[in-house]
């Protein structure tokens, strides 16, 4: 009977232990109502299940709460992430599974004040009235990079919002009276494919080359306006070669799609901005359409003029995607095969190896 008893205190004090440890591994977080937990966790829970995989947590909700149970360290880092993500709802901010992963990752590494830091820096307003703010720490360097310094170089892959944010800032700049007239630039290099022969005069053959550059400007002024300031020559959009043989003055120059200029179309591109210029140059050096035997001018570039006053280098990575989240996916995919190509040519060969063994061998002999 003795044993009896004692074995049940003993169940007793473990079931005690065990409601306990549930009770301390466990946090909750007040909601204001249904329709922050319904913008919070998605269609179908789709980011509540980005945010237990990513963090290790279990969530629920009820009518009052956001309950978190797990590990410490998971309850942490979750309940950090969902504060935050509640309080860019509560300023009526988007929420989706890209943010909330960069939220993650920005809370793992103690940054979580970021969140919010960058959703309250407006960058500038589109035509329609949009908002346009820095979505990552990345993208936040290299607009206070374009505020800063004379000359910036944003290089990265796709989809980080390399000319987007620049032509945001020429536009602005423009509009604040600071240059008096806008020059965007690309090479128009082919991207893999023979594109043959195009209709039209000049300016339409080199059009098609140009067009994202147009889409931007749209943006940001509409296209009469567009047109209009088009017309006054306050804003010019060129093929590369247009450039050569001109000084510019008082203006916002920017040449994107960097990666295909030669070594001298660089060159004589950094020569060509005046008094009062400002300059910007993008692009992706993982996507080089030259032909083989050139050398791109923007990797060049970047290594010759990293240490020059005045210019500053923003590399942008895979972290500073923000279109489709599969973007994201596809260019670190993209990253982790160029990592392997180049540890496989570091390598040293079997048959490297066989001469050192030989050599070796022969000198055991001696």
């Amino acid at each position: 009977m003795h044993l009896i008893t004692m074995e049940l205190k003993k169940g007793a004090a473990k079931d005690g232990t065990r409601r306990k440890m549930e009770e301390i591994n466990q946090a909750a977080i007040e909601i204001n109502s249904m329709d922050e937990i319904i913008r919070l966790f998605g269609a179908f829970d789709e980011n509540l299940k980005v945010i237990e995989v990513e963090t290790g947590a279990a969530i629920r909700a009820d009518a009052e709460s956001i309950v978190i149970t797990g590990e410490p360290e998971s309850i942490r880092t979750a309940k950090n992430v969902i504060e935050k993500l509640l309080a860019l709802i509560r300023r009526d901010e988007k929420i989706d599974r890209g943010r909330i992963r960069y939220a993650i990752d920005l809370a793992r590494e103690g940054n979580a004040d970021l969140i919010l830091e960058l959703a309250d820096d407006v960058v500038a307003f589109t035509n329609r009235g949009k908002q346009i703010k820095c979505k990552t720490i990345g993208q936040k360097r290299y607009i206070n990079a374009l505020k800063r310094k004379t000359v910036v170089f944003g290089v990265g892959p796709a989809g980080t919002g390399k000319t987007y944010l620049a032509v945001a800032m020429a536009v602005l700049a423009f509009k604040n009276k600071e240059v008096s007239r806008i020059i965007l630039t690309r090479p128009a290099v082919e991207a893999g494919e023979k594109l043959g022969f195009l209709p039209g005069d000049l300016q339409n053959k080199v059009d098609p080359y140009l067009r994202p550059l147009y889409d931007a400007l749209y943006d940001f002024l509409g296209a009469e306006n567009f047109r209009l300031l088009s017309e006054r020559g306050a804003i010019e959009v060129a093929p590369l070669a247009y450039m050569r043989g001109r000084t510019l003055n008082d203006a916002y120059i920017i040449l994107d799609e960097a990666q295909n200029c030669t070594i001298e179309q660089m060159k004589m591109f950094l020569t060509r901005f005046g008094e009062g210029s400002r300059v910007v140059v993008t692009g992706d050096i993982t996507q080089i359409d030259l032909p083989i035997e050139k050398k791109s001018g923007l990797i060049h570039a970047v290594n010759v003029l990293k240490d020059v006053e005045g210019i500053e280098i923003v590399r942008l990575t895979a972290r500073d995607v923000v279109r489709h989240e599969m973007v994201q996916r596809i260019v670190q995919a993209y990253e982790a095969a160029a990592e392997r190509a180049s540890d496989k040519r570091n390598a040293p060969s079997d048959v490297d190896g066989m001469k050192r063994n030989t050599h070796g061998g022969s000198m055991d002999n001696r």
